[in-house]
Order: C-alpha cells, then sequence, then structure tokens
C-alpha cells in the first residue's frame, strides 16, 4: 500500500449485513491509509436488519467511529444511499458520522459532488418497495444456498447492474447534477462497477463497490483522483487517463444517454 497522504478518500456499496460484504478488506484498507476526509458513498448497509451485521461488519463501524472523533483530524461524511433509507439518522449519531443526502465540497479551488446515484436509476426510484421486498427474499435465499450463495449474488449484482441500473443513465444524471450545482466533479456509487469519464468539462467517477472479487476505491491528492483496486500490491492502481484508454460503454446504450462510446466510460465486470 502506498504511503502516501490523500486529502480526500471515497468508498461505497460495503452493504453490511449481507454475505457478500468485503468489511473486514475495506477495514484493512483503512487502516493503512491516511487521509483528511472520507467519505462513505452510500450503501453501507444492506438493509435495516442489524441482526445480520456479522464481527466484521461491527469492527468496521467501530473504527469509524474511532475515525470521527475530532482528536483524528478526518473529517467522515456519510451519503445515503438507496439501501441506507431509513438509517442515516440514528446510524449517523451512533457511529458519529456527519450525515448527508448529497454532499458538496470545495478542493483546490474546484466544487465537487458527492451523491450516491440511485437517484438518477429510474428503475429504483418507481420500484423502490418492491426492490426491498425481493432483495430480502434473494438474501434468505442466498443463506440456504451457503458457499454457492456468494457467487449467486455476484452474479445477480451483474445483471441486476446490467439490465436495471444501467450506469450510462446514472453517469449522465449525475454529471447533469454536477452542473446544476457548479461542481466540475461528481462521485457515486450504486452501480457497482469502477467508472471515470469526461463530459463537457465536468468529471464523472464511480467508485464501484465493495462485494465482488475486486473491491475499489477513489482517492483525491494534488488534484488528482485515481480509481485504485484493493490488493496486497502497491502497484495496483490506475488513473482515470489510463483507464480510459481500456474499455468503452456497451453498443447500443451510449447513445440514448448522449454519452459517446470514446468518452471514456469503462464498465468492468470482475
Amino acid at each position: 500500500m502506498e504511503e502516501r497522504a490523500y486529502d480526500t478518500v471515497i468508498l461505497s456499496d460495503l452493504h453490511l449485513g449481507s454475505e457478500t460484504s468485503r468489511a473486514a478488506e475495506a477495514l484493512d484498507l483503512l487502516e493503512r491509509l491516511s487521509f483528511r476526509r472520507l467519505i462513505l458513498l452510500g450503501d453501507i448497509f444492506s438493509d435495516l436488519n442489524f441482526r445480520r451485521l456479522k464481527k466484521e461488519h461491527w469492527r468496521f463501524l467501530s473504527y469509524i467511529r474511532k475515525l470521527s472523533n475530532p482528536k483524528r483530524g478526518v473529517e467522515v461524511v456519510w451519503v445515503e444511499g438507496n439501501h441506507d433509507s431509513g438509517l442515516i439518522d440514528v446510524m449517523s449519531h451512533l457511529v458519529g458520522m456527519h450525515a448527508y443526502r448529497e454532499y458538496v465540497w470545495e478542493q483546490g479551488g474546484r466544487r465537487h459532488l458527492a451523491i450516491h446515484g440511485h437517484q438518477f436509476d429510474s428503475f429504483v426510484v418507481n420500484n423502490r418497495l418492491s426492490l426491498i421486498s425481493l432483495g430480502s427474499s434473494i438474501y434468505l435465499l442466498i443463506q440456504k444456498l451457503g458457499g454457492r450463495g456468494r457467487r449467486l449474488a455476484q452474479l445477480l449484482d451483474q445483471w441486476n447492474t446490467r439490465w436495471l441500473r444501467l450506469s450510462e443513465k446514472v453517469a449522465a444524471g449525475a454529471m447533469a447534477a454536477a452542473k446544476a450545482r457548479g461542481a466540475v466533479r461528481v462521485f457515486c456509487g450504486h452501480t457497482h462497477h469502477p467508472t471515470s469519464l469526461e463530459r463537457n468539462g465536468i468529471e464523472y467517477f464511480n467508485s464501484g463497490a465493495w462485494t465482488n472479487g475486486c473491491p475499489t476505491y477513489i482517492t483525491i491528492a494534488d488534484e488528482e483522483v485515481r480509481i485504485h483496486e484493493y490488493t496486497e500490491r502497491t502497484d495496483d492502481h490506475y488513473s482515470r487517463q489510463e483507464r480510459g484508454e481500456t474499455l468503452t460503454p456497451a453498443p447500443g446504450l451510449a447513445g440514448s444517454t448522449g454519452l459517446s462510446p470514446d468518452g471514456g466510460y469503462e464498465p468492468a465486470y470482475c
């Protein structure tokens, strides 16, 4: 892991309480990084049932509470996601985090916006209650399947992202929101796929998730934004420019949102 002090670290979609949550790895990451601001960008919890939280999930929350101590000099921000709805007001007090529906901050003379991203996903917005019920049923099925359930959950997550969430729509909506708020950078989660692109002077970054085989996070330092994969190696990271040369949007989807296929968008399926 790099021995470097960051201005801001962003991670999202831990889904504490789910079988696929990589909470232990997320805790390991935070313990080894140095940063001035931590943004937990939504869906930190899987649902409202705390009985599903495991020891490693509670350890992660305990460490967040320690980070939130003013003596540490770290600003800890929790941005609400669709799975966090109903928890944020209570848990923010228990864990000591500042809670927001969306978070705006100035850094290096630039305005930045952090918002989970489900607001731009029409399927989630229009079917929230149905998705909560369906999610609970799927979780119980996964529990019964034991070890095979983790792979099933990952496959369902990929299907959900490709056909229901539509990462391109989230990116387009986020950039429009950034423009309306005078921000030049916008950060989202929700899609579970690390992404970066630039359009009309606005940079969009998606922090990925901690529920699959390649958990990712974002750092900001010296005006440089990077998306990193969590690994034990110190050289496994890549900048927006580097990632923009590798993959392009899924054919047929980019045009519907106005995103150019060569604009740097690159969903990653691990």
